[in-house]
């Protein structure tokens, strides 16, 4: 295996998670600056101009390895074009979710692009080493977003049990020791997401980075109803108001092989809509997606002082 920084040429082997509406390039210039490699969602654009443009610029501007987070199932109806332009640009590394990474694994090999996939358990994982993947974003149970099952030490212990490939640990890492541990138990690098939420250089709302400082990891929750998928978020009283399960009319049409497809879409959707709303303006439908590494958050910091927690 291969320690991240190696790969990636980067001071630390950290990657800055690649956080929906989270995300953007002046965080991404600033993790470049301080020795790790940021991943930005390519549906954090409005449109595919705005990320053309966005690439040209993190390719002209980021003297280290950079990536892009693509979602890879059927509800994602840019990817073709997001894809078109992550080869144009030759993007250092891309990050797959939510669904098989079989078709971008063989665009990327031919065009020397890396290409790192989600992995909840040991069955993926084989796939996706199988498939040609570079590298296995393992996603554990104190994921922020989606969330996987296992802790991170069981999880990294099945998978270096089946792979050979470069494991990086995503969930629950806020501090130095929690890094140190995680490598300690064979992991070749960190994913980290929710910590910088609460960065001076996100565009979100205070409200939702001084929700990352006043609640902790007793506050997360599981909600089904953003977009059909288990997420983690914040539970707000709104979020208590609304519940956290999937009505009898969404479980049912989420379920259904025919329509599922297109329910998918529209309860996506909306989540995202509402996710959109909480983020950037004040309402009090506060639904703000976190992980429990938030407990470790205590205060709004320049986004250099947290990788410094992180590293030194």
């Amino acid at each position: 295996m291969m320690e991240l920084k190696k790969l990636l040429n980067i001071k630390y082997s950290v990657i800055m998670a690649p956080m929906f509406l989270v995300t953007n390039l002046k965080m991404m210039m600033e993790a470049d600056k301080c020795g790790i490699s940021g991943c930005i969602p390519a549906l954090n654009f409005r449109n595919i101009s705005d990320f053309k443009n966005a690439l040209k610029e993190l390719k002209e501007k980021c003297h280290h390895a950079f990536g892009v987070n693509v979602i890879v199932n059927k509800s994602n109806f840019f990817l073709k074009e997001q894809m078109k332009w992550i080869l144009e640009y030759q993007v250092p590394y891309i990050t797959t979710s939510l669904g098989s990474p079989k078709n971008i694994i063989l665009e990327c090999k031919k065009n020397k692009i890396l290409v790192f996939s989600d992995v909840v358990d040991e069955i993926h994982a084989k796939k996706v080493q199988d498939l040609g993947g570079d590298a296995l974003i393992a996603v554990n149970n104190q994921a922020g977003g989606h969330l996987g099952q296992y802790s991170a030490r069981e999880l990294i212990l099945k998978l270096k049990n089946v792979v050979r490939i470069p494991i990086i640990s995503a969930g629950g890492v806020a501090t130095k020791a929690g890094f140190d541990e995680i490598m300690s138990l064979g992991a070749d690098g960190i994913c980290v997401g929710s910590p910088f939420i609460a960065c001076t250089e996100s565009d979100v709302s205070t409200s939702y980075k001084n929700a990352c400082v006043n609640f902790g990891a007793k506050d997360i929750v599981v909600t089904n109803k953003i977009s059909g998928t288990p997420c983690t978020v914040i539970k707000t009283p709104y979020v208590e108001k609304i519940g956290t399960q999937q009505n009898c009319v969404e479980a049912f049409l989420n379920s259904n092989k025919r329509l599922k497809k297109i329910a998918k879409f529209f309860i996506t959707y909306k989540g995202f809509s509402l996710l959109k709303k909480a983020a950037f303006g004040a309402n009090y439908k506060q639904v703000w997606v976190a992980g429990k590494s938030i407990e470790y958050v205590d205060k709004i910091r320049p986004l250099r002082e947290i990788v410094e927690r992180l590293t030194k």
